[in-house]
């Protein structure tokens, strides 16, 4: 396979560039930044991470919501760069007003997170369907691996950058509050992801849509409902997704667990940040792999590989009892965590009808924001019921197989009808 069109590096280099803001700001940064300017604010402990669950539902459920009718008026010529442009402005802006809004100002925070939230949600919805249009389906599943490895690698540096900073300063040998270092780090997250997507923002255009009709927002609500009623003609897509819904439940339980699970193994928050770190590097070669053993064994194969790595990781968890068992399973985590997201993604844009790629990545995105409900609940449930947190991941194996036995039945991409060949 040659190397990489200006189209597909430049759709590779937003996974580059939009992955600063998940490890930064979703996962390792912010989360604290806020619990310490409400705790500064007079908030109790429980208050404050009550209204940081609040602010997270509300803002991706608003954008999941939104995302099937966005995407239906998106695949419209024209629209969807338009779409991209302004959430990813939207984003940006407010990641950087992170950086400027007084720390005091615990509740500003909390409205300026949820805004990035929805930038960066709405985003990845018009990015993951530009898939379509800035490669073949022949390289989708090389394509696609490709944006996740160089995701974890773009990852890194401005991780590395934010938390030195922090350590610098917690250590006293840089002249700045840790306030500050942690404003300078979501300075740091908003220029990279601004940076590093100017190549999609000029290279990357809508090839696949449907020509511009009068109110093309009401005619966006009624592709949607044409969609809905037609399900049963695109039963093989959706049986995609539902397989989707269980098995990225179990990966991203474990994903958004693992602080907490390794917290009760007694792994203190420093070495957990490593552990995160290594994580992420680890993670790049495999995602690079799994895209080629996609191309020479099937995507489908290769999902089911994942998972039932993701099985083999959730019994191993069952035997956890040590900080070697724990970098271990990060390990395992790592060597299938980017390639099962990014051959779902491929997987899923060789289905969809390339005209209406947007509007059903709207509904790709709704499985994958409510997949986050089921396998959290499950872990807790176990854990609480046997008091034992290994347990509780344990469980996880129910989802896996679920998803496995669903995806075994999803026949090939060429089984699906296009949308073409519907008429309306």
């Amino acid at each position: 396979m040659s190397r990489m069109t200006k189209q597909e590096n430049s759709w590779v280099f937003y996974d580059w560039a939009n992955s600063a803001y998940s490890i930064l700001i979703t996962t390792a940064v912010f989360p604290l930044y806020f619990k310490a300017a409400a705790t500064e604010a007079g908030l109790a402990a429980t208050t404050s991470t009550a209204y940081w669950g609040y602010a997270n539902s509300f803002a991706t459920l608003l954008i999941s919501i939104c995302a099937p009718v966005l995407g239906s008026i998106a695949d419209f010529k024209g629209f969807k760069k338009r779409f991209f442009t302004f959430f990813f402005a939207l984003g940006v802006i407010f990641t950087l007003m992170l950086a400027v809004v007084p720390s005091n100002q615990w509740l500003i925070l909390l409205i300026c997170y949820m805004l990035t939230v929805i930038g960066f949600g709405g985003t990845n919805i018009f990015y993951d369907a530009f898939l379509v249009d800035v490669t073949t389906e022949e390289r989708m599943n090389r394509i696609s691996s490709n944006g996740f490895a160089m995701g974890y690698i773009g990852s890194t540096i401005p991780f590395i950058l934010g938390i030195a900073l922090i350590i610098l300063a917690q250590q006293q040998i840089l002249p700045i509050s840790v306030s500050i270092a942690s404003q300078l780090a979501f300075a740091i997250t908003a220029l990279w992801w601004g940076l590093f997507t100017i190549p999609m923002l000029k290279n990357v255009n809508q090839i696949y849509y449907k020509e511009r009709v009068p109110h093309p927002i009401t005619n966006g609500f009624k592709q949607l409902f044409e969609t809905v009623k037609k399900i049963k003609l695109y039963r093989s897509l959706f049986l995609f997704l539902l397989a989707y819904f269980f098995y990225i439940d179990g990966v991203n339980t474990i994903i958004t667990m693992s602080t907490a699970y390794g917290s009760d193994l007694g792994i203190d928050s420093t070495s957990l940040l490593i552990i995160l770190f290594v994580t992420q590097v680890v993670a790049a070669p495999f995602a690079f792999l799994y895209g080629r053993l996609a191309d020479k064994f099937q995507a489908k194969r290769m999902l089911l590989v994942g998972i039932f790595i993701y099985i083999a990781i959730c019994m191993y968890a069952y035997f956890l009892k040590t900080v070697l068992d724990f970098w271990i399973l990060a390990m395992l985590v790592a060597s299938s965590q980017g390639g099962i997201q990014a051959l779902s993604r491929s997987y899923f844009a060789k289905l969809v009808p390339k005209e209406n790629a947007n509007e059903f990545f709207g509904f790709y995105s709704i499985f994958y924001k409510f997949a986050a409900i089921l396998g959290p609940f499950l872990v807790g449930f176990m854990a609480q019921m046997t008091g034992n947190t290994n347990s509780g991941v344990f469980s996880l194996i129910v989802l896996f197989l679920i998803g496995a036995v669903i995806l075994i039945r999803v026949p090939k991409a060429t089984d699906i009808p296009q949308s073409s060949s519907i008429s309306r």
